[in-house]
């Protein structure tokens, strides 16, 4: 796959000096026929006695008439020439976009059924590990079944969590989609869900400052607290092992409402910046990969801020980290 960009630019090259070759070509056989015929124009003229010398042909309206046409035909070749050669260049060009849209396309699938298969295949590991537990040793310790039985409902949630954002994801793509509008304390279900990420990732030092009385929002509550989880565990994930997480709530303005997730994790490259929010993309090789993810978290939150009225940002965090900052307009 290396040789391929290689032959494909060999291509083009041998494409645009042909066609320069091919124009050098034309152009010397319109001069040689050119020369034909001012030579024979010449040479009639001289035997029906309408010039006595040299000089007197070049003043002749005939000559004049085929150094016209010849220059016409010179200035036509060339710029059918470079009408090719632009033509080729934009053919090429929009082919190679389209190429590269479809390795993307192509790469980001791969990914996601990497992602898919494995965000599928652990919780379900589990828990049959967990059921093969229970029915090979019947009499288990009560904290021991307790334990088993906590784990399992763990990985049931991790499963139903990725049913419900495949779900989401693809309601969210039907322009039909319409959210379940409701009057929302945002700040109260930011720290609801500051809570249920605090439980899941222990080892997270999670800041909250919600300014009183910001006002209420009308949205979805499912939606928004998708938001807000999402961003908080992306936050503790991708900013291991010692994750410091600040967000804050607080009023924009008269009608709006600034939220912001900020976390000291990896940042995302100024390049990844705009493709991060793409379903299924996720920085980086799934080969090589160590955090869990199907790299639909960011599309959801794009798409439920935007079905919300909203606005979403994304910013670097100094001196490291990422910023997510959300606008949303208030009741």
């Amino acid at each position: 796959m290396r040789r391929l960009p290689l032959i494909s630019y060999a291509i083009i090259a041998y494409m645009l000096l042909a066609f320069a070759w091919w124009s050098v070509l034309l152009l010397r056989k319109t001069k040689e026929a050119h020369v034909a015929q001012v030579n024979e124009l010449a040479y009639r003229l001289a035997v029906q006695r309408q010039i006595n010398a040299p000089a007197d042909f070049r003043e002749t309206e005939q000559y004049a008439q085929l150094t016209a046409d010849f220059k016409r035909q010179q200035l036509m070749i060339m710029g059918e020439a470079l009408l090719l050669v632009f033509s080729l260049a934009g053919g090429l060009f929009l082919l190679y976009r389209n190429l590269n849209k479809e390795i993307s396309a192509a790469e980001q699938q791969r990914n996601f059924l990497l992602s898919i298969t494995h965000e599928l295949k652990s919780p379900l590991s589990g828990i049959r590990l967990i059921l093969e537990t229970f029915q090979k040793r019947r009499e288990l310790q009560p904290e021991i079944q307790q334990k088993l039985s906590t784990n399992a409902l763990a990985e049931t949630d991790r499963l139903t969590a990725l049913v419900n954002d495949l779900l989401l994801s693809a309601k969210l793509e039907n322009v039909y989609y319409q959210i379940n509008a409701e009057d929302i304390d945002l700040g109260g279900l930011i720290q609801d869900a500051v809570d249920q990420v605090a439980m899941k990732y222990k080892n997270a030092n999670i800041h909250v400052d919600i300014e009183p009385d910001v006002g209420l929002v009308v949205g979805d509550r499912l939606g928004l607290t998708s938001v807000a989880v999402n961003l908080l565990e992306n936050a503790a994930k991708y900013s291991q092992p010692e994750p410091v997480i600040h967000t804050s709530l607080q009023r924009g303005g008269s009608k709006e409402l600034v939220w912001e997730v900020a976390d000291n994790g990896m940042g995302i490259p100024d390049r990844e910046k705009k493709r991060v929010f793409t379903k299924f993309y996720r920085v980086g090789n799934e080969d090589t990969r160590t955090t869990k993810g199907t790299g639909l978290g960011l599309f959801i939150v794009k798409e439920l801020v935007t079905k919300h009225g909203g606005q979403l940002e994304l910013l670097d965090n100094l001196p490291k980290g990422t910023r997510f900052r959300i606008y949303l307009p208030t009741k």
